[in-house]
């Protein structure tokens, strides 16, 4: 990767993994569905306003709106929703490290749906390595109670869909325009998820909080529409696996904020893991190399 990918990749990873901890600090005084309706609409709202600044110029037709509107579900909705529920049982932290199975996910999708990326010894190596550290930090929370596991299985649940999804944006977005592929799932997004608040949650119950607030604003604008543009520009620069390892990042990041600001616990297994983890990403982004061409 160049420079540029690896500045766009490390403030990516920084953003989403304290999400978790948002999510955490939001999820207290919020339901998963109002949660997800909130950010996704103050994402929505960032995006509107960065294509009003730059004039984008909006598609007339309904084929290239319905990829956006597709990925408005599978890659926001859902997983949101998914992520936010599961964290109602579960520490962010350990909600960070599940969804670190996204680039194992892609790894297999991409290779049998994306020409360009397929499965390589080295990819291959690096994922099995930042999976193995993923798993060390996952350890510490082995014993944990059986009423979590639907928790886990949610956040996994919604690894797949970012994995599929992240493979789709690749495949059906080349020609859209950047902050498009960011606000143009979020109307699908928030529309679904209003929807759904509106008929669970009767009558709406806003936060009191002020940190509330802070937390649902953080997630929507920073999170979701600033978080997805700088996703979708890695998508189309260094393809769907290499993006997704983005993820590698989130157990480091969601376990010290976690142990930071919620009184999370830190164990040895978050230095063992977490070196395992760059390892991963410095093995399947270094540059082959070139064998020199044969004499004739």
């Amino acid at each position: 990767m160049k420079l540029k990918h690896w500045l766009v990749f490390i403030l990516l990873g920084a953003i989403w993994s304290s999400s978790f901890m948002w999510i955490k600090i939001a999820v207290k005084e919020t339901g998963p569905v109002t949660l997800v309706a909130f950010r996704v609409l103050f994402g929505l709202l960032f995006g509107i306003a960065v294509i009003i600044i730059q004039r984008t110029r909006l598609p007339k037709d309904f084929k290239s709106w319905s990829p956006l509107f597709l990925l408005g579900i599978t890659n926001i909705a859902l997983p949101f929703f998914l992520i936010s529920w599961g964290e109602q049982t579960i520490d962010s932290a350990v909600a960070a490290i599940l969804d670190a199975t996204v680039p194992l996910f892609t790894i297999v999708i991409a290779h049998y749906s994306l020409k360009d990326d397929k499965i390589s010894i080295q990819k291959l190596l690096g994922l099995l390595t930042g999976f193995a550290g993923v798993a060390l930090l996952l350890s510490k929370d082995i014993d944990s109670p059986a009423g979590s596991i639907l928790g886990q299985a949610a956040v996994i649940l919604a690894s797949v869909l970012y994995a599929w999804s992240g493979v789709y944006v690749r495949k059906r977005t080349v020609d859209t325009p950047g902050i498009l592929r960011s606000a143009g799932p979020l109307v699908s997004a928030t529309a679904v998820m209003w929807l759904a608040v509106l008929t669970t949650e009767r009558p709406v119950v806003l936060p009191h909080l002020s940190i509330t607030w802070i937390a649902l604003l953080f997630l929507g604008i920073i999170g979701s529409g600033f978080a997805f543009f700088l996703a979708f520009y890695l998508i189309h620069e260094i393809g769907p696996s290499r993006t997704s390892m983005v993820t590698y990042i989130f157990p480091l990041g969601g376990v010290i904020l976690g142990a930071a600001f919620l009184h999370e616990d830190i164990t040895w297994q978050v230095f063992a893991g977490g070196a395992l983890i760059i390892i991963s990403l410095a093995v399947t982004n270094k540059k082959p190399v070139e064998k020199p061409a044969g004499r004739n």
